[in-house]
């Protein structure tokens, strides 16, 4: 790794002026590029202490050897050229947005001399005029085949054309009016390039002047008697209904807008937009990131901005007086939060547009609710996403070979438990162990565990808790192995009870049942760095247990640490192993907080009458509906309290008995246990872990 002093360029040499800056590797290669309204003060904030640094900015200064820059008149070409050099040279520790699908457009070849309607995906060519993107190809050969009726262009392939040229026979759409047959001289090319432009501007929303435009010759027809045409031209205009219909009205007529939505945590992001024109939805479409380099999520929507109108951008506008979809840059533009640049954003976009642009977050009405659907598609575009990687057999295989070659681990980890600990300033305090099997969460077999500490009142911090709750873990896997004792747990998230049978691991002789602890992981993963994975470490040594893999996962950097040594192993980002590891440690820290909000929710609700022998829940509300509370309950006689309705006098003596009796206050909780139940009560309810 370099040191960026050897790098650093002198602070005079820098200008203090717009501009766009190039960081080089050894071997040349660009590695990122940015753009600053000071090039002197943005590449002073990379060469202070490196220690001061995000973590991914250390990485990319530590990698580079030189940088660049480039001087520009004003920001918004900063913007510009910004985008050029990242499509350019594809910089590694630039954030790029990837399309989670290739997406279909209607393209029409305006640039030809006979223009053809088609389905297109890929990159946009220049002379082509583009609408979408569409979810389904299907959904545009629908609404093409009912536009042909009324704009009867050209659909034919090159070679289907010059056949027919040919021959002097048009095809099947020729024959049934769905083509107007330029093959054949049926008509010019100046009518049928006429025909083409107005099937474009129906398509950009224009569609009342065509119905309007049918109507009058409707009309017109049926006042001459010609009831045939009248006829045809009615269905003309129900065919462009149909069409028009196929999109859902979703603002009011006029609105031109892009609706974006964004949703990501530390690691990815998915994007997706919706196209509306003329108040219609007219196209959607999604991206997934992978955060390569410190992005907050105003700087995700610069450079979504970028990528979205920057194609627009790069093609010829000029080129034989065509361009691609004039409206592809709309009035509106609404995001989820403003860019970094807001006005240098919205200027590019601008004279792009060659009208104003406005970029803004809708705040109410009917854009915010469509903006939290459009949040919703993204929500479940990265779920999707997440559960595509997650479940292929293949990718599953190779994360697991890939933690077995990073950790030197003499097989596969089949079996993988991950731990994590949750609390509430020390009281409260859950842990929780997932298992993964053949890299699939196995959640029959999850656990949680109850933390009591070495005097009962829960651990010091967080390292003396996972010593603990791998010692109990460990324990019982030895205590099973001699087919002996029970072991208190709570239950898995599949609902089932303590005795129920697990589906993997030994079975126990006496019983029949396979044991629940018998079966040892192939690898413990510890929520945490070097303190943590010591901790565990102690634990599993004290037991004597040396054949079991031991790691932890750092969330700061996602590096992950070995027991005894002074560095972590560092994985690829895009590793599946990485990716294992993280799915791991998030669900392990997921479950840890459900375990311990199920704990504080209890022990902050439990009422002391959950302790009276023989009083249910039933009896209980009506004796404090009736008394109105705890306290004048406990100044109530046994006659009082048999009074109410379903006490007897044995019950009522005994709740006279149980609440005024003296107990010392919940420490844990800073309650007095004469208003709520003690969190070794609570605990006992819910099972905890036996030593």
């Amino acid at each position: 790794m370099a040191d960026p002093a050897t790098y650093r360029p002198a602070p005079g040499e820098i200008p203090d002026s717009p501009g766009v800056y190039r960081f080089r590797d050894e071997h040349g290669r660009v590695i990122y590029v940015g753009k600053a309204k000071s090039l002197r003060s943005r590449l002073a904030n990379y060469f202070q202490d490196v220690a001061n640094l995000h973590p991914r900015t250390q990485t990319m200064v530590t990698t580079a050897a030189s940088v660049q820059w480039t001087v520009v008149a004003t920001e918004v070409e900063a913007l510009a050229l910004e985008y050029s050099w990242i499509k350019e040279f594809d910089p590694r520790f630039n954030i790029k947005y990837r399309d989670d699908k290739s997406y279909p457009y209607l393209a029409v070849t305006l640039a030809d001399e006979f223009p053809r309607v088609q389905v297109m995906r890929g990159a946009k060519r220049p002379g082509t005029r583009y609408f979408g993107p569409y979810a389904h190809a299907w959904a545009i050969r629908e609404t093409v085949d009912l536009l042909l009726r009324v704009f009867p262009v050209r659909t034919c392939s090159t070679g289907v054309f010059k056949r027919a040229n040919q021959q002097g026979r048009p095809c099947l759409l020729g024959y049934i009016d769905k083509c107007s047959a330029p093959c054949v001289g049926r008509i010019t090319p100046a009518d049928h390039r006429e025909l083409a432009q107005d099937f474009c501007d129906f398509m950009a929303g224009d569609a009342a002047k065509f119905t309007r435009r049918l109507a009058q010759r409707m009309r017109a027809a049926a006042a001459e008697l010609d009831f045939e045409q009248a006829g045809r031209l009615r269905d003309d205009i129900a065919a462009l209904e149909r069409a028009m219909e196929r999109n859902a009205v979703v603002l009011a007529d006029g609105t031109d807008a892009d609706i974006f939505g964004l949703v990501g945590d530390d690691l990815e992001a998915a994007v997706q937009v919706f196209h509306v024109r003329d108040g219609r939805i007219r196209g959607q479409r999604g991206w997934v990131v992978e955060k390569v380099e410190d992005a907050t999520d105003a700087d995700l929507v610069e450079r979504l901005l970028q990528q979205v109108y920057g194609a627009e951008q790069s093609i010829d506008t000029t080129q034989r007086g065509v361009t691609s979809d004039a409206r592809a840059v709309p009035r509106e533009v609404l995001v989820p939060v403003l860019p970094t640049e807001v006005d240098q954003v919205q200027a590019w976009l601008t004279g792009l547009r060659g009208a104003h642009v406005d970029i803004r977050v809708p705040q109410r009405g009917e854009k915010r609710e469509l903006a939290e659907t459009v949040r919703r598609n993204a929500e479940h575009a990265l779920a999707l996403h997440r559960t595509r990687r997650a479940g292929d057999l293949t990718t599953r295989s190779q994360a697991l070979r890939e933690i077995q070659e990073a950790l030197d681990l003499p097989s596969a980890p089949l079996r993988i438990e991950c731990y994590d600990v949750s609390h509430n300033q020390g009281t409260f305090q859950s842990a929780s162990m997932v298992v993964f099997e053949d890299g699939l969460a196995r959640k029959s077999e999850y656990r949680h565990f109850s933390v009591r500490g070495a005097e009962g009142q829960g651990a010091r911090d967080d390292t003396e808790s996972m010593h603990e709750v791998i010692t109990r873990r460990f324990r019982r896997y030895l205590a099973e192995r001699t087919a002996s004792g029970d072991v208190e747990l709570e239950l898995g998230e599949d609902g089932s009870d303590d005795d129920a049978p697990s589906r993997s691991g030994p079975v126990d002789p006496s019983t029949g049942r396979p044991t629940r602890f018998a079966y040892p992981p192939n690898l413990v993963v510890v929520d945490g760095g070097q303190p943590q994975v010591a901790a565990a470490a102690a634990a599993l040594a004290e037991l004597g247990i040396d054949d079991v893999a031991l790691c932890g996962l750092a969330k700061r950097l996602e590096e992950v640490w070995l027991p005894g040594e002074d560095y972590p192993v560092i994985l690829e980002r895009s590793s599946e192993g990485l990716y294992l590891l993280q799915r791991l440690r998030d669900e392990a820290h997921r479950f840890a907080i459900s375990a311990h909000r199920k704990r504080r929710s209890k022990g902050m609700t439990v009422s002391a009458l959950d302790a009276v022998p023989g009083l249910g829940p039933a009896r209980s509300a009506a004796l404090l509906k009736h008394f109105g509370s705890l306290k004048r309950l406990r100044l109530a006689s046994v006659e009082e309290i048999a009074s109410v309705r379903g006490m007897g006098a044995r019950t009522a003596a005994t709740v006279v008995a149980a609440l005024r009796t003296d107990v010392p206050p919940d420490t844990s909780s800073g309650r007095a246990v004469d208003e709520v139940a003690t969190t070794e009560g609570a605990g006992a309810n819910t099972g905890m872990l036996g030593s």
